[in-house]
C-alpha cells in the first residue's frame, strides 16, 4: 500500500477559539496533516494544556471580541499563513421580547463583526488559496419556540459568506454549519440534561450517533485543503435537521 502524504506541510493554521471542542480537534488534525499550529484563547491554563497536547507552534491568550487584541495578535504573527478557523462565540438563546437592544445587536451580528474583522487583518498575511473558515449551524433553521434570535443570525450567515468570499478572493471563505455537537460548550449550555440530549440524538438521527468534534474538523481541513471550495455552506449534523430531533 502506498503512504499518503500529509496534505498541511509547510502551511500554517490559526485557530480563534482553539483550546477545546471543534478548534481544539481541528488544531489536532491539522497538525496530524503537517502544519504548524497557533493557537488563541481566552483562559491561558486551558489554552497552555491544549497547546502541550496539539504541539502547537505558538499561542496567545486573549478575548477574540476585544477589538486592540485580534488587531495585535494578527499585527504580530509572522507571514505567510494560510488557513484561519473561527470558533470563538455562542448561540443567544432565550425569548425576543426579554432581550435588549445590545443583545440583539450582539447575537444578531456578532459572528459575522468578528470575521469582518480577522479578515481585515488576514488577508494582507495569507497566502493566495488559503481558507477562512466560519462556524454556524443547522438547528436555527427551523423556527420554534425557544430559539429566539439564532434563526435570525443562522439565516444571516450563509449570504454573508459568499459576500466575503468574493471580496476576500483570491483567499476563500467557507461557512461550516453543524447541528449539535457534543462539545464542552454543549455540556456547559445543557447541563444535567445531555446525557438525555445524547440518547435523543442517537436514536433519531439517520447516521445513528452523536456528531463529535472530531467530524467537524475532519471536514474544517477538507476545506482547507480543497481549493477549488469558497463562498459556500457545508453542512455536518448527522441529519438533524431532517428529522424532529
Amino acid at each position: 500500500m502506498t503512504q499518503r502524504e500529509p496534505e498541511l506541510v509547510g502551511q500554517t493554521v490559526i485557530v480563534i477559539g482553539g483550546s477545546a471542542g471543534i478548534g481544539f480537534e481541528t488544531a489536532r488534525r491539522a497538525r496530524a496533516e503537517g502544519a504548524d499550529v497557533i493557537l488563541t484563547g481566552r483562559d491561558p491554563d486551558r489554552l497552555k494544556q491544549a497547546a502541550l497536547e496539539v504541539g502547537a507552534h505558538s499561542t496567545a491568550a486573549f478575548d477574540a471580541d476585544d477589538a486592540a487584541a485580534l488587531a495585535s495578535f494578527f499585527q504580530d504573527l509572522p507571514t505567510p499563513i494560510d488557513h484561519v478557523l473561527i470558533t470563538a462565540g455562542r448561540p443567544h438563546y432565550g425569548p425576543l421580547l426579554e432581550m435588549d437592544s445590545a443583545q440583539v445587536r450582539q447575537a444578531i451580528s456578532g459572528h459575522m463583526v468578528l470575521a469582518l474583522e480577522v479578515a481585515r487583518h488576514a488577508a494582507g498575511k495569507m497566502r493566495a488559496g488559503g481558507a477562512l473558515l466560519l462556524m454556524g449551524g443547522t438547528g436555527g433553521r427551523r423556527i420554534r419556540p425557544g430559539l429566539g434570535i439564532v434563526s435570525a443570525a443562522t439565516a444571516a450567515l450563509p449570504p454573508f459568506t459568499a459576500a466575503l468570499a468574493l471580496e476576500l478572493a483570491p483567499v476563500r471563505v467557507n461557512l461550516i454549519a453543524a447541528g449539535f455537537v457534543d462539545t464542552p460548550l454543549s455540556a456547559a449550555l445543557l447541563g444535567d440534561r445531555l446525557e438525555e440530549r445524547r440518547n435523543e440524538l442517537r436514536a433519531t438521527l439517520p447516521i445513528g450517533r452523536v456528531v463529535g468534534p472530531a467530524d467537524v474538523a475532519a471536514l474544517a481541513v477538507h476545506l482547507m485543503t480543497n481549493t477549488a471550495l469558497t463562498g459556500a455552506t457545508y453542512d455536518i449534523d448527522g441529519g438533524q435537521q431532517f428529522v424532529s430531533a
